[in-house]
């Protein structure tokens, strides 16, 4: 079923003739069919909604161009990062003044430049990780009450831009012949980056959903089937296609892999510095074209205004009575210009009921982000350990940190297959696969990953000529690799399984703080979504005395035990949500205007 909003109409006695006034207010057949028209469609009606097929619209080429900035992006995001675990884990090879692997060693040998060992490597990835999802709500803020999204995007790609080049100086044969000067143009480049990317995540996952303006309507197929051309299954396709360039870009990292072992880090790092001037361009070509969305004055001032006003007469040193008198029906009443008489409202209250109403729903529904650092825990596992677990297996050639690209390979495969067969198919046979419910699954999924990666840990520790004595670092007397015979490729399978969780579970996240969010309010959400990979980060520096090989069998089964127990508890706290899908994908879409001065999406 779509969970395109609907608003339900009373019934209203037939008449003999229907006009034009009573096809607007509703009315029924003797059969009890609704032929009330759903307002804001194009002539559908609510037995047209409920009996007919749903299907996704065409996505206009705008919607193509964000497309492109994302890819590029993330390439050059994926094509640096995906590789810092050897650049800072692993010392320069034999005879190496640029972290490259001589011809000779290339077979089993492994990239490295800074040689700080696998738990600062930990440290640095995952302040850069934390990092890079806190600074999307400095890039919301400033596009939801300053700029806008699109100069938003456009101004912090220039500063991304400036971070890669001071990545790239970090990696000169100068820099690595002084660790420490290396080590500290990284972390600059880290957080300079940091800045730019997070800036441009906030925004451009909202920009190209607001880029399909289309309207709930019937379309007959060639095949004579008449269907419903859906904005919320159109909002889900382009949200699958979305997240398919950023796993597109993902694969950056598969030539940065070999790059590096070949040819050194600083040529690694530039190419996809020259990839990432791919995203001006695309701004600037679609300039006259995007549906842009102007800044909208002080909502996050206003928001904070609704919450203190409503917070207000219900606080008390009993934290069980505050909490009763959140939940209390009538807690946002003191916050809404009618709760006060004609003449008697508040000065600082420069909104009215609807705007309430907004806050209280979208914080509502933001809830069910907060269980996300859980599944993000999972997540990280194959940004770097699973690399580090890689390095200990014989990798006949195959660079230890080559196999993580399967994990955006896979999503590149399996996105198609949903979007077109299996997604569809559920729609067809009338399965409501629900976003809970596919959050739900994603939980599942993961923590599957994580049992095929403790128990891959164990048959390593056993079969290594250093059993469990940091098996990535196991060499011979001459100083060469001395691996495991696991060969490299088996452990695919957690990069797999979590592809298909992200499809289940990220993909929805996105797709939810799209759709849950007020217009005014949706990069701000968005990041509020995407900050709790941070919080994931935050959690994981809690863990760097665990995060080390020896104890790497118990940290992924702890991780996989987390993430059913926590998905178990998601699910059934916010099951509800999905019976209110209609209800809540109705927050801020009305055309009146909240503020004074207030404009319109232009195009």
């Amino acid at each position: 079923m779509s969970s395109f909003p609907v608003e339900k109409k009373e019934d209203n006695a037939l008449a003999p003739v229907a006009s034009i006034d009573d096809e607007k207010l509703g009315h029924r057949t003797e059969s009890g069919e609704d032929h009330s028209i759903i307002e804001g469609s194009e002539g559908v009606t609510q037995h047209d909604l409920d009996t007919l097929r749903h299907v996704a619209d065409r996505l206009p080429y705008t919607a193509w161009l964000v497309v492109i900035v994302e890819f590029a992006e993330r390439w050059t995001y994926y094509g640096t990062t995906n590789i810092f675990n050897n650049y800072i884990r692993a010392p320069l090879p034999r005879f190496s003044t640029t972290g490259a692997v001589i011809a000779a060693d290339r077979a089993e040998g492994i990239a490295g430049a800074l040689g700080k060992g696998q738990q600062i490597s930990f440290s640095i990835r995952t302040f850069n990780s934390f990092f890079v999802y806190v600074t999307p709500f400095l890039g919301g803020i400033i596009a939801d009450t300053m700029w806008g999204r699109y100069t938003t995007i456009l101004v912090f790609s220039i500063v991304c831009l400036i971070g890669h080049v001071i990545l790239v100086a970090s990696a000169s044969p100068a820099s690595l012949a002084h660790p420490d000067t290396a080590m500290g143009l990284l972390i600059l480049s880290i957080v300079v980056i940091g800045v730019g990317a997070g800036a441009i995540k906030a925004n451009v996952s909202p920009m190209i959903a607001e880029q399909y303006t289309g309207k709930l309507r019937k379309v007959t197929l060639p095949s004579g089937e008449t269907v419903i051309m859906s904005p919320a299954v159109t909002i889900q396709s382009i949200y699958l296609w979305f997240y398919a360039a950023i796993n597109f870009g993902s694969c950056g990292a598969i030539s940065a892999s070999f790059v590096a072992r070949d040819h050194g880090y600083w040529v690694a790092y530039l190419i996809p510095t020259g990839i990432f001037c791919l995203v001006p361009l695309a701004l600037i070509a679609g300039k006259k074209n995007y549906v842009i969305t102007p800044p909208r004055g002080s909502i996050l001032l206003e928001t904070v205004r609704v919450i203190g006003m409503a917070l207000g007469p219900r606080w008390s040193i009993n934290p069980l009575r505050t909490i009763r008198a959140i939940k209390a029906k009538d807690f946002w009443d003191p916050a809404k210009p009618s709760y006060y008489e004609e003449g008697k409202v508040p000065t600082k209250i420069t909104w009215d009921d609807e705007f309430v109403g907004e806050v209280s729903r979208t914080l509502n529904a933001c809830n069910v982000f907060l269980f996300f650092p859980f599944f993000w825990l999972c997540y990280s596992q194959i940004d770097g350990n699973l690399g580090t677990v890689a390095a200990g297996m014989t990798l006949n050639g195959s660079p230890n940190d080559l196999i993580q690209n399967l994990n955006p390979i896979s999503i590149i495969i399996m996105i198609p297959i949903f979007d077109k067969i299996i997604y569809p198919l559920l729609r067809k046979r009338g399965i409501n696969f629900t976003p809970i419910k596919r959050i739900y699954a994603g939980f599942l999924v993961a923590g599957l990953a994580m049992v095929y990666s403790a128990v891959l840990q164990v048959y390593i520790n056993k079969t290594s000529p250093c059993h469990d004595n940091e098996p990535s670092a196991c060499t011979k007397a001459d100083g060469t690799p001395n691996p495991s015979p696991l060969n490299v490729w088996i452990v695919s399978g957690p990069y797999i399984l979590v592809g298909l969780s992200e499809i289940f579970a990220s993909i929805t996240s996105l797709e939810y703080a799209f759709t849950k969010a007020p217009k005014r309010m949706r990069s701000v959400v968005m990041a509020f979504s995407q900050f709790q990979t941070a919080l994931s980060s935050a959690l994981n520096f809690a863990l760097v005395a665990v995060n080390v090989e020896q104890k790497f069998v118990w940290l992924f089964g702890s991780f996989a035990v987390t993430a059913w127990i926590v998905g178990t508890i998601f699910f059934f706290t916010f099951r509800d949500l999905d019976r209110r899908e209609l209800e809540l994908n109705a927050i801020g879409q009305g055309n009146r205007k909240g503020f004074a001065g207030e404009k319109e999406a232009t195009t």
